[in-house]
């Protein structure tokens, strides 16, 4: 699907979009663009188990997944961020296909690692012909969570998401919208980033725990083929781009924003 692009968002960024978000969507659609969302909705999770009284752990910026924490996912993901956001891009006049991983088995996976993780699973299999048809003249909104073959349900990184259905589909391009302009050292956005110094980043530790799974997914999905790679705090800005070493030699230089 060359015309298509995957956006993750946050949970917390649905109720902070800003109008620019919008244009910037119906600016896609009107150049044809077919438009994915991926949304998160950890803080949310986070609260609900803790007011639920069950304990919740993270390794390596993946939450561990219990039967119990998986159940208060779906409700969550399902019945609280979904919903809020569609009706977000309804009312600035976007049409808009809710979809749901088990419907049409639109994302099958894996576990991850049960024995370390739980119900945390990676995405293997999307079902081409029924987003395709999803996102005919309307904006896809997908919760980050997939099916085994059998049936079983799996909580997905949101990152690691968007990026597995970006690489598996093709797309032109991919959006990681996060809290932050890009990546971040020495309090500047990182305009251009290659693995090697990625891997550099993360040996000096300026990169955090959770923005290694983001980073990871990302070099992934453009080592996949996905064109162009951004993650920014804002669809107008261009944040940090994911490039091979080739693709610019002052791919690691910083500028302010």
């Amino acid at each position: 699907m060359d015309d298509l692009i995957v956006v993750k968002i946050g949970g917390n960024a649905i109720s902070q979009l800003k109008p620019a978000f919008f244009e910037k969507l119906k600016y896609w659609k009107h150049l044809g663009k077919k438009v994915l969302i991926v949304h998160g909705g950890g803080p949310n999770i986070s609260k609900l188990c803790e007011k639920m009284g069950i304990p919740t752990e993270k390794k390596h910026g993946i939450r561990v997944t219990s039967k119990e924490v998986l159940e208060l996912t779906k409700l969550v993901l399902l019945g609280e961020s979904q919903p809020e956001l569609v009706e977000k891009l309804t009312d600035n006049g976007l049409p808009v296909s809710p979809l749901s991983c088990a419907c049409s088995h639109l994302l099958e996976g894996k576990y991850l690692d049960e024995a370390k993780y739980g119900s945390v699973g990676m995405v293997t299999k999307v079902n081409k012909m029924a987003i395709a048809g999803a996102l005919w003249q309307r904006i896809g909104v997908m919760a980050p969570m997939c099916v085994t073959e059998d049936g079983k349900w799996l909580n997905v990184n949101a990152d690691s998401c968007a990026c597995s259905i970006a690489s598996l589909l093709h797309a032109e391009a991919l959006y990681l919208l996060t809290d932050v302009a890009g990546v971040m050292e020495n309090g500047q956005v990182i305009p251009k980033l290659d693995r090697t110094y990625c891997s550099e980043l993360f040996a000096r530790k300026v990169i955090t725990a959770g923005m290694q799974p983001k980073l990871n997914a990302a070099f992934t999905a453009q080592a996949m083929g996905v064109s162009h790679v951004i993650i920014t705090d804002d669809l107008d800005n261009h944040g940090t781009e994911i490039v091979k070493e080739e693709e610019d030699d002052d791919a690691t230089c910083v500028s302010n924003v």
